[in-house]
């Protein structure tokens, strides 16, 4: 058929409603931030890493932020130590997405949550040998 006769208000309806499907099947990419200092201790550290794991968890990004106040600027090193640092103690859990880079006086650093291969995630079904009845 060339043309088809139908009602435009029910096309219009079934067209809103297949959309409204579709936007429920994306997923927002969510990017939670944690922020450091330079002098951030070993009892504060461990506490923003596990926050940081359990963000990677739920499956959204994480964006450190470490900012620098007055002339902590003049030592960038420690920064990047302290960046470094993270990124070894999250090396199970995150890949990173965007290296750490200087943002004016703060030094920011994005990662994403590792992929979870499926094959790992299943256990492999092992053939069991039939039993034999002995008569």
């Amino acid at each position: 058929p060339v043309c088809r006769l139908m009602d435009y208000g029910k096309f219009k309806y079934a067209e809103s409603k297949r959309q409204h499907e579709q936007k429920l099947k994306q997923k927002q990419v969510v990017i939670k931030e944690i922020k450091f200092r330079p002098g951030t201790d070993d009892g504060d550290y461990n506490i923003k890493v596990r926050n940081i794991i359990r963000f990677l968890g739920e499956g959204d990004k994480a964006k450190i932020t470490l900012r620098f106040r007055g002339r902590e600027i003049t030592h960038q090193e420690f920064g990047l130590a302290l960046l470094r640092r993270v990124e070894a103690d999250l090396a199970e859990h995150a890949v990173v997405e965007q290296f750490p880079k200087m943002e004016g006086r703060q030094m920011v650093m994005v990662l994403a949550p590792k992929k979870v291969e499926k094959a790992a995630a299943k256990p492999a079904k092992v053939a069991k040998p039939a039993e034999v009845v002995a008569e």
